[in-house]
This record gives C-alpha cells, structure tokens and sequence, in this order.
C-alpha cells in the first residue's frame, strides 16, 4: 500500500439538494446554476462488484483519497444515470476501475466483468462528451486491507458491514503510489 492518506468515515459525502435527473433533461434550473468544470486533480476510483461499488473521490495534489459512496449494483450494472451525474457534479477528469486480478495476475471471472464494466463506463462517458479518462488499475488484496483497517480503526463492528468505499481509499493510494500501472481503457484490447 501507498503512504498516501485517506479518510474514511463518511459514506455520505454529498449533502446536496442537486438533482443529478435535471442536469440532462434540458430544465434550466439546475444546469444553468451548476458550474460542471472538470477539475484536473480529482480522481473517481471504484472498486467493482456485483452487488455493490466502493466509491472514493482522490486529490492527485493532496495525494489523498476520502471515502465517498456505496452504490448498489444490479448484477454488476449501476444505475448509469447516477454514477454519471456523480461524474459530472463533481468534475471528476479522470476514473479508475479496480481490477480484481487473481494473486498469480491472471483474469478472473470478475476482473473480466470490472473490464467490461470500464469499458461501458468509458462509452458512457464518452456519449456525454465528457473530458473524463477511465483506467484500470490492480486492486488485488484491497478488500482484505479495507477490513484489517475498518476493524482497527472501529470503524465497523460485523465482519459483514460494508467496506467497499475503504476499499476504494486504498485503490486509489495504489494509483498515487504508481500511476504508470494504471492502463486507459482505450488502450486495451476487449477480451
């Protein structure tokens, strides 16, 4: 792991009363009053899975990452609309996917959902002429450092509370400690 810091005692970073729904469908309230510039240094990592997704929001000048979100996933689909307006209302210029490769480095069969699912995302974004990069990066070991830290720290108290957006912290300190390992997702060949 990185010595990048992270804070990772709020799952409900935004306290916001926008309306992510009105920022595409043409109402002039909130798209006129929400200045959506992309701010270079944030950084969106996302640690996949199935059934939920980790969020973390990472600052490449401060080299820190805050524990964002949980979202819930639909047999490993987000609610697009959603993730795409985090995207945007926060000015995210840059998304890192975890890619839970297996300990030898092989694919597994979650890695290749994680890469299908980036490269959807990296679609999505695209269709929305985003300024936004998606990249994948190894996220290997990180659920299991995410429960080590979480317990230590008190932060959970059931071997079954989520961890998910800790898991995300520590992504994202791995992207910091080493951001050539982290590969575009246009630069990858569909498997």
């Amino acid at each position: 792991m990185a010595d990048s810091t992270f804070t990772a005692n709020s799952t409900d970073a935004i306290d916001s009363d926008i309306d992510i729904d009105t920022l595409d469908n043409g109402s002039n309230s909130a798209s006129e009053t929400i200045d959506l510039e992309v701010k270079p240094h944030l950084i969106l990592a996302l640690d996949y899975g199935v059934k939920k997704m980790g969020m973390a929001l990472g600052n490449t000048i401060t080299q820190t990452a805050r524990a964002f979100d949980i979202l819930a996933m639909n047999n490993g689909q987000p609610d697009w609309d959603n993730l795409i307006g985090i995207i945007k209302v926060w000015g995210v210029a840059q998304v890192v996917v975890g890619l839970p490769l297996n300990m030898d480095g092989t694919s597994s069969i979650l890695s290749k959902r994680a890469h299908k699912f980036a490269r959807r995302l990296a679609h999505r974004v695209m269709e929305q002429h985003l300024p936004v990069t998606v990249s994948l990066c190894d996220e290997r070991l990180t659920s299991i450092e995410a429960r080590e830290i979480a317990w230590d720290n008190g932060w959970i108290k059931n071997e079954r509370d989520p961890i998910d957006d800790i898991s995300a912290c520590i992504l994202m300190s791995t992207y910091f400690a080493d951001p050539n390992s982290s590969i575009a997702i246009d630069a990858i060949k569909a498997e």
